[in-house]
C-alpha cells in the first residue's frame, strides 16, 4: 500500500537561511514574525529528532528522509513549513510578501532538492493577494510544489473577493490551497475563538476547529467553489470530527436561506465533498472504536480524509499506529488515494513534471 504524509514540518537551522534571500532593504531586519502566544507545557518537538549538530527537530532534511520517509516507507511527504512563520499576522504587506518569496527560494534550493519524494507548500502573504498570485505563478510551476499555504488566522475570512486572485492563480497552476494553524490570535489577526482570546494552550488547541469552521463557511457561502470549480482546498491540523454536524447544519440553513446565496445551486455539502480535503491529525479519539468508524462514514472520509503525521511534533501520529483499524477500501483512500487526487500526483515520484 502506498503512503502519503500531508503534514511534515521542516524548519531552517538558522535565520540566515531565509535572510540571505531577502532584498537588501530587509536584510538588516531579518525575520520578524509574531510567535505563538499559547505555550504547550510539554513543548512542541520530539527531542529524539534533534540533529547530530544540535539543530532543532525538522532542521535536518536528510534526517527527515532517514527517520521518517525511509523508516515508514512513505512515498510522498508534504512539507508544510515552520508553524511560527506567521506571515498573515504582519502589518507590513510588502515585507511579508518578501519573506514569502525568500521562504519559497529556500524551500526549493535547500529542501525539495534533498529527495524526490518531498512535496512543497509554497508560502504567500494573505494581505497582499495580487502579489501572492504573482508568486504562485512564479513558483507554482516547480514540479514538487503542489499547494499554496494560507495561515488559519486572518483579518477577514477567506471567502471575501479580495483573496480571489490567489484562488484564480492556484486553479490556473493546478495547485491546491492549504490552510494550517498559524497566527490565530497573533499580531494583526483576530482572536482565535468567537468568545475572544483564550487563557491557555488547552483552550486554544481545543478550539482550532472552530476557526476552520469560520473559514470554510466563508469560502463555501461566498461562492469560491462556484467561481473556481476546480480549486482544491486542504484543511490541515484542524481535526475532522466536527465535520458531520457542520455539513448538516450548513445544509439545513441553506434550505431555508438560499435566497442569501443564490449562486449556490447545490447544497453546501456538495461543494465540500467535491473541493475540500481534511487531514487526519489530530486524530479524534472517541470512547469506543466503532464511534470513530461512524464519524468516518458520516463525513464521507473515503472521499476527503488524508493521513497526516505532523512530524516532528511530539503529539503527532505514527503512520503505523495513528489511525484506528479501518476497512481496506477506506484505509487505501485515507492513506494515499485521496491525497493523490488532492495534489494530482503520479504513482511514481520520478514521473513528476
Amino acid at each position: 500500500m502506498m503512503l502519503l504524509d500531508a503534514d511534515i514540518h521542516q524548519r531552517w537551522a538558522d535565520d540566515k537561511a531565509i535572510v540571505q534571500y531577502l532584498p537588501e532593504r530587509y536584510k538588516d531586519d531579518g525575520i520578524v514574525a509574531p510567535e505563538l502566544l499559547y505555550r504547550n507545557p510539554g513543548g512542541f518537538l520530539k527531542q529524539d529528532e534533534v540533529s547530530e549538530g544540535g539543530g532543532k527537530p525538522g532542521s535536518d532534511t536528510q534526517k527527515i528522509v532517514e527517520d521518517h520517509l525511509d523508516k515508514h516507507d512513505i512515498d510522498y511527504g508534504m512539507f508544510t513549513g515552520n508553524s511560527w512563520f506567521n506571515l498573515g499576522a504582519l502589518p507590513n504587506r510588502d515585507y511579508a510578501n518578501e519573506l514569502a518569496r525568500a521562504y519559497n527560494e529556500w524551500l526549493i534550493d535547500e529542501c525539495l532538492s534533498v529527495d524526490e519524494r518531498f512535496l512543497g507548500s509554497m508560502y504567500i502573504a494573505p494581505k497582499a493577494p495580487k502579489k501572492g498570485a504573482e508568486l504562485i505563478r512564479e513558483y507554482g510551476s516547480h514540479p514538487q510544489i503542489r499547494q499554496v499555504m494560507l495561515p488559519g488566522g486572518a483579518e477577514v475570512p477567506y471567502g471575501r473577493p479580495q483573496y480571489w486572485p490567489l484562488y484564480e492563480a492556484a486553479e490556473e497552476m493546478n495547485l491546491a490551497i492549504a490552510i494550517h494553524p498559524f497566527s490565530e490570535g497573533h499580531g494583526t489577526s483576530n482572536p482565535p475563538t468567537g468568545a475572544g482570546h483564550p487563557n491557555s494552550y488547552i483552550e486554544w488547541h481545543t478550539l482550532l476547529g472552530t476557526y476552520y469552521m469560520g473559514q470554510l463557511t466563508s469560502m463555501v457561502t461566498e461562492g469560491v467553489f462556484v467561481e473556481y470549480p476546480d480549486l482544491r482546498l486542504a484543511l490541515i491540523e484542524g481535526g475532522y470530527g466536527w465535520l458531520p454536524h457542520f455539513m448538516w447544519r450548513l445544509d439545513k440553513n441553506w434550505k431555508g436561506l438560499r435566497s442569501q446565496v443564490p449562486w449556490l445551486e447545490k447544497k453546501p455539502s456538495h461543494y465540500i465533498r467535491k473541493n475540500v480535503w481534511f487531514a487526519s491529525q489530530p486524530i479524534e479519539e472517541p470512547e469506543e472504536p466503532e464511534q470513530h468508524n461512524q464519524i468516518l462514514d458520516m463525513m464521507h472520509a473515503d472521499e476527503i480524509l488524508i493521513f497526516a503525521s505532523d512530524y516532528p511534533h511530539w503529539d503527532g501520529d505514527d503512520p503505523m499506529w495513528g489511525l484506528p483499524p479501518m476497512e481496506d477500501e477506506m484505509e487505501r483512500a485515507v492513506m494515499y488515494e485521496n491525497a493523490m487526487e488532492l495534489w494530482d500526483l503520479p504513482a511514481d515520484p520520478t514521473d513528476l513534471n
